[in-house]
Protein backbone atom coordinates (compact mmCIF):
# COMPACT_ATOMS: atom_id res chain seq x y z
CA UNK A 1 0.00 0.00 0.00
CA UNK A 2 1.95 3.00 -1.25
CA UNK A 3 1.00 6.14 0.62
CA UNK A 4 1.18 9.60 -0.86
CA UNK A 5 2.08 13.00 0.49
CA UNK A 6 -0.69 14.71 2.47
CA UNK A 7 -2.32 16.38 -0.50
CA UNK A 8 -5.02 17.91 1.66
CA UNK A 9 -2.35 19.84 3.52
CA UNK A 10 -0.82 21.14 0.32
CA UNK A 11 -4.19 22.35 -0.86
CA UNK A 12 -5.15 24.07 2.38
CA UNK A 13 -4.35 27.53 3.56
CA UNK A 14 -1.53 27.91 6.06
CA UNK A 15 -3.96 28.74 8.88
CA UNK A 16 -6.07 25.67 8.13
CA UNK A 17 -3.00 23.48 8.17
CA UNK A 18 -1.84 24.85 11.53
CA UNK A 19 -5.27 24.24 13.01
CA UNK A 20 -5.27 20.63 11.80
CA UNK A 21 -1.69 19.84 12.76
CA UNK A 22 -0.71 21.14 16.23
CA UNK A 23 3.02 20.42 15.70
CA UNK A 24 3.23 23.36 13.30
CA UNK A 25 2.90 25.78 16.25
CA UNK A 26 6.35 24.78 17.49
CA UNK A 27 7.93 23.50 14.26
CA UNK A 28 11.53 24.67 13.68
CA UNK A 29 11.54 27.96 11.78
CA UNK A 30 14.20 26.76 9.34
CA UNK A 31 12.26 23.62 8.31
CA UNK A 32 9.13 23.66 6.13
CA UNK A 33 6.83 20.81 7.15
CA UNK A 34 4.73 21.28 4.02
CA UNK A 35 7.61 21.14 1.53
CA UNK A 36 7.42 18.66 -1.31
CA UNK A 37 9.95 15.97 -2.18
CA UNK A 38 10.45 14.63 -5.68
CA UNK A 39 10.59 10.82 -5.79
CA UNK A 40 13.76 9.55 -7.51
CA UNK A 41 15.88 6.40 -7.79
CA UNK A 42 17.83 6.08 -4.56
CA UNK A 43 21.20 5.66 -6.30
CA UNK A 44 20.98 9.26 -7.53
CA UNK A 45 22.15 10.48 -4.10
CA UNK A 46 25.49 8.75 -4.77
CA UNK A 47 25.63 10.05 -8.34
CA UNK A 48 25.21 13.63 -7.10
CA UNK A 49 27.71 13.23 -4.28
CA UNK A 50 30.36 11.94 -6.70
CA UNK A 51 29.63 14.71 -9.18
CA UNK A 52 29.75 17.49 -6.58
CA UNK A 53 32.63 16.23 -4.42
CA UNK A 54 34.61 13.60 -6.34
CA UNK A 55 37.81 13.97 -4.31
CA UNK A 56 36.15 14.10 -0.90
CA UNK A 57 36.57 11.07 1.36
CA UNK A 58 33.50 8.84 1.42
CA UNK A 59 34.67 5.92 3.56
CA UNK A 60 37.33 5.52 6.21
CA UNK A 61 37.69 1.86 7.20
CA UNK A 62 40.36 1.34 9.85
CA UNK A 63 42.53 3.92 8.06
CA UNK A 64 41.84 2.86 4.47
CA UNK A 65 40.01 5.68 2.66
CA UNK A 66 38.05 5.81 -0.59
CA UNK A 67 36.76 9.00 -2.22
CA UNK A 68 33.28 9.55 -3.55
CA UNK A 69 34.52 9.20 -7.13
CA UNK A 70 36.20 5.87 -6.27
CA UNK A 71 33.11 4.47 -4.53
CA UNK A 72 30.94 5.68 -7.42
CA UNK A 73 33.19 4.14 -10.08
CA UNK A 74 33.29 0.80 -8.25
CA UNK A 75 29.50 0.84 -7.86
CA UNK A 76 29.09 1.39 -11.60
CA UNK A 77 31.52 -1.40 -12.44
CA UNK A 78 29.87 -3.73 -9.94
CA UNK A 79 26.48 -2.89 -11.49
CA UNK A 80 27.83 -3.92 -14.88
CA UNK A 81 29.23 -7.12 -13.39
CA UNK A 82 25.92 -7.92 -11.70
CA UNK A 83 24.06 -7.49 -14.98
CA UNK A 84 26.55 -9.88 -16.61
CA UNK A 85 25.60 -12.38 -13.85
CA UNK A 86 21.95 -12.06 -14.83
CA UNK A 87 20.69 -9.41 -12.42
CA UNK A 88 17.72 -7.64 -13.98
CA UNK A 89 14.89 -5.51 -12.67
CA UNK A 90 13.60 -6.97 -9.42
CA UNK A 91 16.35 -9.58 -8.89
CA UNK A 92 16.96 -10.00 -5.16
CA UNK A 93 20.60 -9.67 -4.06
CA UNK A 94 21.51 -10.22 -0.43
CA UNK A 95 24.17 -8.39 1.58
CA UNK A 96 25.68 -10.49 4.37
CA UNK A 97 28.30 -7.97 5.40
CA UNK A 98 29.52 -5.90 8.34
CA UNK A 99 30.03 -2.16 7.90
CA UNK A 100 32.68 -1.74 5.21
CA UNK A 101 33.15 -0.07 1.84
CA UNK A 102 31.96 -3.27 0.12
CA UNK A 103 28.52 -2.83 1.66
CA UNK A 104 28.11 0.66 0.21
CA UNK A 105 29.51 -0.27 -3.21
CA UNK A 106 27.32 -3.36 -3.66
CA UNK A 107 24.23 -1.69 -2.16
CA UNK A 108 24.24 0.99 -4.83
CA UNK A 109 25.45 -1.41 -7.53
CA UNK A 110 22.41 -3.63 -6.99
CA UNK A 111 20.09 -0.61 -7.28
CA UNK A 112 21.81 0.63 -10.43
CA UNK A 113 21.50 -2.83 -12.01
CA UNK A 114 17.75 -2.69 -11.34
CA UNK A 115 17.84 -5.22 -8.50
CA UNK A 116 16.48 -5.18 -4.96
CA UNK A 117 18.77 -5.23 -1.91
CA UNK A 118 17.93 -7.71 0.84
CA UNK A 119 19.73 -6.95 4.11
CA UNK A 120 20.96 -9.88 6.22
CA UNK A 121 22.16 -9.92 9.81
CA UNK A 122 25.67 -11.49 9.87
CA UNK A 123 24.89 -13.01 13.28
CA UNK A 124 21.95 -15.02 11.96
CA UNK A 125 22.20 -18.79 12.04
CA UNK A 126 22.12 -20.75 8.78
CA UNK A 127 18.54 -21.76 9.62
CA UNK A 128 17.47 -18.12 10.02
CA UNK A 129 19.27 -17.14 6.82
CA UNK A 130 17.68 -20.07 4.97
CA UNK A 131 14.19 -18.85 5.84
CA UNK A 132 14.87 -15.28 4.74
CA UNK A 133 16.63 -16.32 1.50
CA UNK A 134 13.73 -18.55 0.52
CA UNK A 135 11.04 -16.08 1.53
CA UNK A 136 12.68 -13.14 -0.25
CA UNK A 137 13.72 -15.24 -3.28
CA UNK A 138 17.29 -13.98 -2.98
CA UNK A 139 19.38 -15.28 -5.87
CA UNK A 140 22.86 -13.95 -5.06
CA UNK A 141 24.53 -13.35 -1.68
CA UNK A 142 27.41 -10.92 -1.21
CA UNK A 143 29.76 -11.74 1.66
CA UNK A 144 33.41 -11.63 2.79
CA UNK A 145 36.14 -14.28 2.81
CA UNK A 146 35.93 -14.39 6.60
CA UNK A 147 35.30 -17.97 7.74
CA UNK A 148 32.47 -16.97 10.06
CA UNK A 149 30.48 -15.45 7.16
CA UNK A 150 31.57 -17.58 4.23
CA UNK A 151 30.67 -20.84 6.00
CA UNK A 152 27.03 -19.74 6.23
CA UNK A 153 26.93 -18.68 2.58
CA UNK A 154 28.61 -21.94 1.53
CA UNK A 155 25.95 -23.95 3.38
CA UNK A 156 23.18 -22.07 1.56
CA UNK A 157 24.88 -22.72 -1.78
CA UNK A 158 25.31 -26.38 -0.98
CA UNK A 159 21.64 -26.82 -0.08
CA UNK A 160 20.57 -25.12 -3.28
CA UNK A 161 18.86 -22.32 -1.37
CA UNK A 162 21.20 -19.81 -3.07
CA UNK A 163 22.14 -19.76 -6.73
CA UNK A 164 25.38 -17.77 -6.53
CA UNK A 165 27.65 -15.80 -4.19
CA UNK A 166 30.00 -12.86 -4.56
CA UNK A 167 32.98 -12.93 -2.20
CA UNK A 168 34.84 -9.75 -1.25
CA UNK A 169 38.31 -9.83 0.28
CA UNK A 170 38.43 -8.58 3.84
CA UNK A 171 42.21 -7.96 3.89
CA UNK A 172 41.83 -5.87 0.70
CA UNK A 173 39.61 -3.47 2.65
CA UNK A 174 42.44 -2.71 5.07
CA UNK A 175 45.38 -0.31 4.63
CA UNK A 176 48.66 -1.94 3.57
CA UNK A 177 50.31 -2.77 6.88
CA UNK A 178 47.07 -3.81 8.59
CA UNK A 179 46.22 -6.00 5.60
CA UNK A 180 49.61 -7.72 5.79
CA UNK A 181 49.36 -8.23 9.55
CA UNK A 182 45.83 -9.62 9.28
CA UNK A 183 46.86 -12.16 6.65
CA UNK A 184 49.94 -13.07 8.70
CA UNK A 185 48.55 -13.16 12.22
CA UNK A 186 44.87 -13.95 11.64
CA UNK A 187 45.05 -15.94 8.43
CA UNK A 188 43.16 -18.81 10.07
CA UNK A 189 40.06 -16.56 10.12
CA UNK A 190 40.10 -16.43 6.30
CA UNK A 191 38.89 -19.01 3.80
CA UNK A 192 39.99 -19.95 0.28
CA UNK A 193 36.72 -19.98 -1.66
CA UNK A 194 38.29 -21.69 -4.68
CA UNK A 195 38.87 -24.75 -2.50
CA UNK A 196 35.17 -24.93 -1.67
CA UNK A 197 33.02 -27.59 -3.29
CA UNK A 198 30.77 -24.67 -4.26
CA UNK A 199 33.54 -22.78 -6.09
CA UNK A 200 31.64 -22.99 -9.38
CA UNK A 201 28.88 -20.83 -7.93
CA UNK A 202 31.24 -18.19 -6.54
CA UNK A 203 32.47 -14.97 -8.14
CA UNK A 204 35.17 -12.79 -6.62
CA UNK A 205 34.57 -9.06 -6.24
CA UNK A 206 37.77 -8.28 -8.15
CA UNK A 207 36.43 -10.24 -11.14
CA UNK A 208 32.98 -8.67 -10.81
CA UNK A 209 34.41 -5.17 -11.33
CA UNK A 210 36.76 -6.03 -14.23
CA UNK A 211 34.88 -3.87 -16.74
CA UNK A 212 34.57 -0.23 -17.78
CA UNK A 213 31.48 0.49 -15.66
CA UNK A 214 29.15 0.85 -18.64
CA UNK A 215 26.14 -0.86 -17.13
CA UNK A 216 22.78 -0.84 -18.91
CA UNK A 217 20.55 1.86 -17.31
CA UNK A 218 17.28 0.46 -15.98
CA UNK A 219 14.06 2.47 -15.99
CA UNK A 220 13.03 2.88 -12.34
CA UNK A 221 9.54 3.80 -11.18
CA UNK A 222 10.45 5.29 -7.76
CA UNK A 223 6.93 5.06 -6.35
CA UNK A 224 6.52 1.36 -7.10
CA UNK A 225 9.89 -0.31 -7.64
CA UNK A 226 11.32 -1.93 -4.52
CA UNK A 227 14.82 -0.76 -3.57
CA UNK A 228 15.18 -2.74 -0.33
CA UNK A 229 13.44 -5.67 1.31
CA UNK A 230 13.96 -4.97 5.00
CA UNK A 231 13.03 -7.91 7.21
CA UNK A 232 11.34 -7.11 10.49
CA UNK A 233 9.23 -8.73 13.14
CA UNK A 234 6.74 -5.92 12.49
CA UNK A 235 4.00 -5.73 15.08
CA UNK A 236 3.44 -9.51 15.28
CA UNK A 237 6.92 -10.99 15.67
CA UNK A 238 6.78 -13.09 12.48
CA UNK A 239 9.63 -12.12 10.09
CA UNK A 240 8.27 -10.18 7.13
CA UNK A 241 9.94 -8.25 4.34
CA UNK A 242 8.97 -4.57 4.39
CA UNK A 243 8.91 -3.41 0.75
CA UNK A 244 10.71 -0.07 0.75
CA UNK A 245 10.52 1.69 -2.58
CA UNK A 246 13.11 4.00 -4.11
CA UNK A 247 10.74 6.86 -3.25
CA UNK A 248 10.35 5.72 0.38
CA UNK A 249 14.09 5.66 0.96
CA UNK A 250 15.15 8.63 -1.17
CA UNK A 251 12.52 10.86 0.41
CA UNK A 252 13.22 9.65 3.94
CA UNK A 253 16.90 10.53 3.73
CA UNK A 254 15.90 13.97 2.40
CA UNK A 255 13.50 14.33 5.34
CA UNK A 256 16.44 13.69 7.67
CA UNK A 257 18.76 16.00 5.73
CA UNK A 258 16.41 19.01 5.80
CA UNK A 259 16.13 18.57 9.57
CA UNK A 260 19.84 19.40 9.90
CA UNK A 261 20.22 22.68 7.94
CA UNK A 262 23.25 23.76 9.99
CA UNK A 263 25.34 20.86 8.73
CA UNK A 264 27.56 21.77 5.77
CA UNK A 265 27.66 19.53 2.71
CA UNK A 266 31.11 18.06 2.21
CA UNK A 267 32.43 19.07 5.64
CA UNK A 268 30.87 16.59 8.07
CA UNK A 269 32.00 13.22 9.41
CA UNK A 270 29.53 10.56 10.56
CA UNK A 271 30.50 7.71 12.88
CA UNK A 272 29.20 4.44 11.45
CA UNK A 273 29.00 2.44 14.68
CA UNK A 274 25.56 0.94 13.95
CA UNK A 275 25.31 -1.92 11.41
CA UNK A 276 24.10 -0.87 7.95
CA UNK A 277 21.92 -3.97 7.57
CA UNK A 278 19.65 -2.38 10.20
CA UNK A 279 17.26 0.16 8.70
CA UNK A 280 18.13 2.89 11.25
CA UNK A 281 21.81 2.91 10.27
CA UNK A 282 21.06 2.37 6.58
CA UNK A 283 19.21 5.69 6.44
CA UNK A 284 20.65 7.86 9.23
CA UNK A 285 24.29 6.81 8.81
CA UNK A 286 24.96 5.53 5.28
CA UNK A 287 22.39 7.29 3.11
CA UNK A 288 22.41 10.44 5.25
CA UNK A 289 26.19 10.72 5.08
CA UNK A 290 26.12 10.27 1.31
CA UNK A 291 23.44 12.87 0.71
CA UNK A 292 25.54 15.31 2.82
CA UNK A 293 28.83 14.19 1.15
CA UNK A 294 30.16 13.38 4.60
CA UNK A 295 33.02 11.08 5.49
CA UNK A 296 31.74 7.80 6.95
CA UNK A 297 34.01 6.53 9.72
CA UNK A 298 33.26 2.82 9.55
CA UNK A 299 33.24 0.40 12.46
CA UNK A 300 32.84 -3.27 11.44
CA UNK A 301 31.44 -3.91 14.91
CA UNK A 302 30.85 -1.65 17.89
CA UNK A 303 33.13 -1.75 20.88
CA UNK A 304 33.08 1.00 23.49
CA UNK A 305 36.79 1.79 23.77
CA UNK A 306 37.21 1.61 20.00
CA UNK A 307 34.35 4.04 19.47
CA UNK A 308 35.70 6.50 22.04
CA UNK A 309 39.13 6.32 20.44
CA UNK A 310 37.66 7.00 16.99
CA UNK A 311 35.71 9.99 18.30
CA UNK A 312 38.91 11.38 19.83
CA UNK A 313 41.11 10.83 16.79
CA UNK A 314 38.84 10.97 13.72
CA UNK A 315 36.60 13.75 15.04
CA UNK A 316 33.12 12.76 13.81
CA UNK A 317 30.61 15.60 13.93
CA UNK A 318 27.49 13.40 14.08
CA UNK A 319 26.94 10.04 15.77
CA UNK A 320 23.68 8.11 15.41
CA UNK A 321 23.28 5.43 18.06
CA UNK A 322 20.91 3.49 20.27
CA UNK A 323 20.29 4.34 23.95
CA UNK A 324 22.53 1.54 25.25
CA UNK A 325 25.52 3.03 23.39
CA UNK A 326 24.99 6.46 24.93
CA UNK A 327 24.37 4.86 28.32
CA UNK A 328 27.62 2.91 28.04
CA UNK A 329 29.61 6.02 27.10
CA UNK A 330 28.27 8.15 29.95
CA UNK A 331 28.96 5.36 32.47
CA UNK A 332 32.45 4.52 31.19
CA UNK A 333 34.82 5.30 34.10
CA UNK A 334 37.58 6.72 31.88
CA UNK A 335 35.33 8.72 29.55
CA UNK A 336 36.98 12.00 30.61
CA UNK A 337 40.22 10.85 28.95
CA UNK A 338 38.59 11.04 25.53
CA UNK A 339 37.86 14.18 23.52
CA UNK A 340 34.20 14.23 22.45
CA UNK A 341 34.14 17.93 21.55
CA UNK A 342 33.90 17.37 17.77
CA UNK A 343 30.33 16.07 18.11
CA UNK A 344 27.78 18.68 17.05
CA UNK A 345 24.88 16.44 18.05
CA UNK A 346 24.00 12.78 18.42
CA UNK A 347 20.88 10.99 17.21
CA UNK A 348 19.19 8.34 19.32
CA UNK A 349 16.82 5.82 17.78
CA UNK A 350 15.96 2.15 17.63
CA UNK A 351 14.55 2.10 21.19
CA UNK A 352 13.06 4.55 23.71
CA UNK A 353 15.63 6.97 25.16
CA UNK A 354 15.37 7.14 28.98
CA UNK A 355 15.42 10.73 30.24
CA UNK A 356 18.27 9.93 32.65
CA UNK A 357 20.40 8.62 29.78
CA UNK A 358 19.73 11.73 27.70
CA UNK A 359 20.73 14.05 30.54
CA UNK A 360 23.74 12.00 31.56
CA UNK A 361 25.18 11.69 28.05
CA UNK A 362 24.69 15.38 27.27
CA UNK A 363 26.55 16.33 30.45
CA UNK A 364 29.48 14.08 29.46
CA UNK A 365 29.62 14.83 25.73
CA UNK A 366 28.65 18.49 25.78
CA UNK A 367 26.28 18.16 22.82
CA UNK A 368 22.58 17.57 22.30
CA UNK A 369 21.29 14.00 22.18
CA UNK A 370 18.25 14.14 19.91
CA UNK A 371 15.67 11.37 19.97
CA UNK A 372 13.87 10.25 16.83
CA UNK A 373 11.36 7.51 16.11
CA UNK A 374 10.42 5.18 13.33
CA UNK A 375 10.07 1.61 12.16
CA UNK A 376 11.42 -0.56 9.37
CA UNK A 377 8.05 0.05 7.73
CA UNK A 378 8.71 3.83 7.63
CA UNK A 379 12.21 3.69 6.09
CA UNK A 380 12.57 4.29 9.17
CA UNK A 381 12.34 7.94 10.32
CA UNK A 382 8.87 9.28 11.12
CA UNK A 383 9.43 11.81 13.91
CA UNK A 384 12.31 13.61 15.55
CA UNK A 385 13.01 16.28 18.11
CA UNK A 386 14.40 19.61 16.87
CA UNK A 387 18.21 19.67 16.77
CA UNK A 388 18.35 23.01 18.56
CA UNK A 389 15.09 23.05 20.52
CA UNK A 390 12.47 23.39 21.59
CA UNK A 391 12.42 19.79 22.77
CA UNK A 392 10.41 17.95 25.37
CA UNK A 393 12.19 15.33 27.43
CA UNK A 394 10.71 11.88 26.99
CA UNK A 395 9.12 12.82 23.67
CA UNK A 396 9.88 11.27 20.28
CA UNK A 397 9.38 14.74 18.82
CA UNK A 398 7.24 16.06 15.99
CA UNK A 399 6.48 14.55 12.58
CA UNK A 400 9.01 14.75 9.75
CA UNK A 401 8.04 17.01 6.83
CA UNK A 402 4.98 15.72 4.95
CA UNK A 403 4.35 13.18 7.72
CA UNK A 404 1.17 12.99 9.80
CA UNK A 405 0.90 11.33 13.20
CA UNK A 406 -2.58 10.22 14.26
CA UNK A 407 -3.41 8.70 17.66
CA UNK A 408 -6.10 6.05 17.21
CA UNK A 409 -8.35 4.16 19.62
CA UNK A 410 -6.93 0.84 20.87
CA UNK A 411 -10.40 -0.69 20.50
CA UNK A 412 -11.29 0.88 17.13
CA UNK A 413 -8.33 2.15 15.07
CA UNK A 414 -10.71 3.97 12.74
CA UNK A 415 -11.47 6.37 15.61
CA UNK A 416 -9.04 9.20 16.32
CA UNK A 417 -8.40 9.97 19.97
CA UNK A 418 -8.82 13.45 21.46
CA UNK A 419 -5.61 15.42 21.93
CA UNK A 420 -3.73 14.25 25.02
CA UNK A 421 -5.39 10.84 25.28
CA UNK A 422 -3.54 7.55 24.80
CA UNK A 423 -3.99 5.40 21.72
CA UNK A 424 -2.11 3.60 18.96
CA UNK A 425 0.36 5.75 17.05
CA UNK A 426 -0.47 5.68 13.33
CA UNK A 427 1.64 7.22 10.57
CA UNK A 428 0.97 8.58 7.11
CA UNK A 429 3.71 9.90 4.84
CA UNK A 430 5.82 9.35 1.71
CA UNK A 431 8.29 7.18 3.64
CA UNK A 432 5.67 4.55 4.60
CA UNK A 433 6.33 1.18 2.98
CA UNK A 434 4.47 -0.25 0.02
CA UNK A 435 3.53 -3.29 2.09
CA UNK A 436 4.88 -6.64 3.24
CA UNK A 437 6.46 -8.92 0.62
CA UNK A 438 4.02 -11.72 -0.32
CA UNK A 439 1.90 -10.95 2.76
CA UNK A 440 -1.34 -9.29 1.59
CA UNK A 441 -3.25 -10.18 4.76
CA UNK A 442 -0.50 -8.86 7.04
CA UNK A 443 -0.34 -5.72 4.89
CA UNK A 444 -4.07 -5.19 5.20
CA UNK A 445 -3.93 -5.69 8.97
CA UNK A 446 -1.19 -3.13 9.52
CA UNK A 447 -2.95 -0.33 7.62
CA UNK A 448 -6.07 1.63 8.50
CA UNK A 449 -6.77 3.58 5.33
CA UNK A 450 -3.50 5.32 4.39
CA UNK A 451 -2.19 5.13 7.95
CA UNK A 452 0.34 2.58 9.16
CA UNK A 453 -0.51 1.09 12.54
CA UNK A 454 2.72 1.01 14.53
CA UNK A 455 1.72 -1.16 17.47
CA UNK A 456 3.06 1.56 19.77
CA UNK A 457 0.88 3.25 22.37
CA UNK A 458 1.28 6.98 22.92
CA UNK A 459 -0.32 10.39 23.03
CA UNK A 460 0.21 13.82 21.48
CA UNK A 461 0.30 17.00 23.52
CA UNK A 462 -1.05 20.43 22.60
CA UNK A 463 2.21 21.36 20.83
CA UNK A 464 2.20 18.31 18.58
CA UNK A 465 4.92 16.41 20.44
CA UNK A 466 4.28 12.67 20.65
CA UNK A 467 5.10 10.59 23.71
CA UNK A 468 5.36 6.79 23.59
CA UNK A 469 3.87 4.94 26.52
CA UNK A 470 4.76 1.43 25.36
CA UNK A 471 4.42 -1.18 22.64
CA UNK A 472 1.08 -2.94 22.42
CA UNK A 473 2.78 -6.34 22.62
CA UNK A 474 4.79 -5.24 25.69
CA UNK A 475 1.79 -4.02 27.71
CA UNK A 476 1.30 -6.02 30.89
CA UNK A 477 -2.31 -6.69 31.87
CA UNK A 478 -2.47 -6.66 35.67
CA UNK A 479 -5.88 -7.43 37.13
CA UNK A 480 -7.44 -5.99 33.99
CA UNK A 481 -5.36 -2.78 34.09
CA UNK A 482 -2.83 -1.78 31.42
CA UNK A 483 0.66 -1.51 32.92
CA UNK A 484 3.34 0.05 30.72
CA UNK A 485 6.88 -1.32 31.21
CA UNK A 486 8.48 1.87 29.94
CA UNK A 487 7.00 3.90 32.80
CA UNK A 488 8.47 1.46 35.34
CA UNK A 489 11.83 1.45 33.53
CA UNK A 490 12.00 5.25 33.55
CA UNK A 491 11.41 5.26 37.30
CA UNK A 492 14.08 2.61 37.94
CA UNK A 493 16.61 4.50 35.81
CA UNK A 494 16.38 7.35 38.32
CA UNK A 495 17.96 5.11 40.97
CA UNK A 496 21.61 6.28 41.02
CA UNK A 497 23.18 2.80 41.04
CA UNK A 498 21.24 1.49 38.02
CA UNK A 499 22.95 1.29 34.63
CA UNK A 500 20.38 -0.70 32.60
CA UNK A 501 16.91 -2.10 33.18
CA UNK A 502 14.34 -4.14 31.29
CA UNK A 503 10.81 -4.85 32.54
CA UNK A 504 8.69 -7.73 31.21
CA UNK A 505 5.41 -9.31 32.19
CA UNK A 506 5.45 -12.66 34.00
CA UNK A 507 2.65 -15.04 34.89
CA UNK A 508 0.93 -14.26 38.18
CA UNK A 509 -1.75 -16.50 39.70
CA UNK A 510 -3.66 -13.64 41.30
CA UNK A 511 -3.25 -10.77 38.78
CA UNK A 512 -2.82 -12.78 35.58
CA UNK A 513 0.38 -10.90 34.78
CA UNK A 514 2.79 -8.86 36.87
CA UNK A 515 5.87 -6.75 36.09
CA UNK A 516 9.34 -8.20 36.66
CA UNK A 517 12.42 -5.96 36.48
CA UNK A 518 15.82 -7.19 35.35
CA UNK A 519 18.49 -4.74 36.53
CA UNK A 520 22.17 -4.25 35.76
CA UNK A 521 24.00 -2.04 38.26
CA UNK A 522 26.84 0.35 37.46
CA UNK A 523 30.36 -1.00 38.09
CA UNK A 524 31.26 -0.82 41.75
CA UNK A 525 27.69 -0.05 42.85
CA UNK A 526 25.45 -2.19 45.03
CA UNK A 527 21.76 -2.25 45.87
CA UNK A 528 19.18 -4.58 47.33
CA UNK A 529 15.69 -5.41 46.14
CA UNK A 530 14.29 -3.77 49.25
CA UNK A 531 16.17 -0.51 48.60
CA UNK A 532 14.96 -0.36 45.03
CA UNK A 533 11.34 -1.07 45.97
CA UNK A 534 11.46 1.62 48.65
CA UNK A 535 12.85 4.07 46.08
CA UNK A 536 10.04 3.22 43.62
CA UNK A 537 7.19 3.42 46.13
CA UNK A 538 6.52 7.18 45.79
CA UNK A 539 7.15 7.15 42.02
CA UNK A 540 4.79 4.50 40.63
CA UNK A 541 1.44 3.02 41.62
CA UNK A 542 0.95 -0.21 43.52
CA UNK A 543 -0.30 -1.96 40.39
CA UNK A 544 2.93 -0.95 38.58
CA UNK A 545 5.27 -2.09 41.35
CA UNK A 546 7.45 -5.00 40.18
CA UNK A 547 6.52 -8.27 41.79
CA UNK A 548 10.11 -9.40 41.28
CA UNK A 549 13.45 -7.67 40.79
CA UNK A 550 16.43 -9.67 39.56
CA UNK A 551 19.97 -8.29 39.35
CA UNK A 552 22.05 -9.42 36.37
CA UNK A 553 25.66 -8.83 35.34
CA UNK A 554 24.50 -8.35 31.73
CA UNK A 555 21.16 -7.87 29.99
CA UNK A 556 20.45 -9.35 26.55
CA UNK A 557 20.80 -7.03 23.57
CA UNK A 558 20.11 -7.16 19.86
CA UNK A 559 22.81 -6.84 17.19
CA UNK A 560 22.48 -3.05 17.19
CA UNK A 561 22.70 -2.84 20.97
CA UNK A 562 19.03 -2.43 21.88
CA UNK A 563 17.99 -4.00 25.14
CA UNK A 564 15.99 -7.09 24.18
CA UNK A 565 12.93 -8.29 26.08
CA UNK A 566 12.42 -11.44 23.98
CA UNK A 567 14.99 -13.63 25.74
CA UNK A 568 13.90 -12.55 29.22
CA UNK A 569 10.24 -13.10 28.34
CA UNK A 570 10.98 -16.59 26.99
CA UNK A 571 13.06 -17.43 30.05
CA UNK A 572 10.30 -16.31 32.38
CA UNK A 573 7.71 -18.34 30.46
CA UNK A 574 9.91 -21.44 30.63
CA UNK A 575 10.39 -21.00 34.39
CA UNK A 576 6.66 -20.65 34.96
CA UNK A 577 6.00 -23.93 33.14
CA UNK A 578 8.71 -25.92 34.94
Amino acid sequence: MQTSSPQSAAASSNSDVKAAYPWLKTYPENVDWNQTFTPEPLYEILDRAAANGPSQVCTNFLGQTLTYSEIHALANRAASGLQAMGVTKGTKVGLLLPNCASFIILYFAVLKAGGTVVNYNPLYTVEELDFQVKDSETKIMVTLDLKVLFAKTEALLQSGTLDNAIVCSFPALLPGLKSFLFRTLKGRELVKPLQSAQAGKIKFFDDLVKNDGSYEPVAIDPLNDIAVLQYTGGTTGTPKGAMLTHANLSINVKQVAVWTPTLIDGEERVLGALPFFHVFAMTTVMNFAIIKRAEIILMPRFDLKGALKLISTKKPTVMPGVPTIFNAIMNFPAVSKYDLSSLKFCISGGAPLPVEVKRGFESVAGCNLVEGYGLSETSPVATYNPIDGPIKEGSIGVPAPQTIISIRSLEDPAQEMPQGEKGEICIRGPQVMKGYWKQPDETANVFIGDYLRTGDVGYMDEDGFTFIVDRLKDIIICSGYNVYPRRIEEAIYEFPAVEEVTVVGIADEYRGEAPKAFVKLKPGESATVEELLAFLKPKISVIEMPSQIEFRDELPKTMIGKLSKKELRQESEANSQS
